[in-house]
């Protein structure tokens, strides 16, 4: 059974700035590929996207992680590709960290999906709608209080 699991943001928590929730998706980036999970990243738009590959190219070199946006890189790909809304993955991926506040449209696509309650209450709101999106599309849904430093 697919499995969805929705990360609580608290208040307080480093995450809920934009520098440390984008540290934290690296981190869990991360985590998910040394399991060796192919990961897609959706991103809200193509600046977005770029702007997290950028994030990747600028991790300190012994903690580098090959990734590419969709349509770049190498034929066959590499385990982390980074989208955005109106794009697909160009490859068979597992998991997608999902980063964009719209509905997803992928709910189908991929056997585990991670995404965010963020603080904001307009932002709990389209958390809570991508929450019935994965629970109608037949996901075991899961939420996790964000322990990371």
């Amino acid at each position: 059974m697919p499995t969805a699991t929705f990360y609580l943001i608290s208040p307080n928590s480093a995450q809920a700035t934009p520098e440390g929730f984008a540290q934290y998706v690296l981190y869990l980036t991360r985590h998910f590929a040394a399991q060796g999970a192919r990961i897609y990243l959706q991103c809200q738009d193509k600046q977005h996207a770029e702007q997290l590959a950028e994030r990747f190219w600028q991790i300190e070199p012994e903690q580098f992680l090959a990734h590419n946006l969709v349509g770049e890189g190498p034929k066959s790909g590499t385990a982390i590709e980074i989208g955005y809304v109106g794009v697909s993955p160009s490859w068979n991926r597992q998991l997608a960290i999902n980063l964009a506040d719209n509905q997803t449209t992928f709910a189908r696509t991929f056997t585990e999906v991670v995404d965010f309650v963020p603080c904001a209450e307009n932002a709990k709101q389209l958390a809570r709608e991508r929450y019935k999106l994965y629970r109608q599309a037949g996901y075991q849904l899961q939420t996790v209080e964000i322990q990371y430093p």
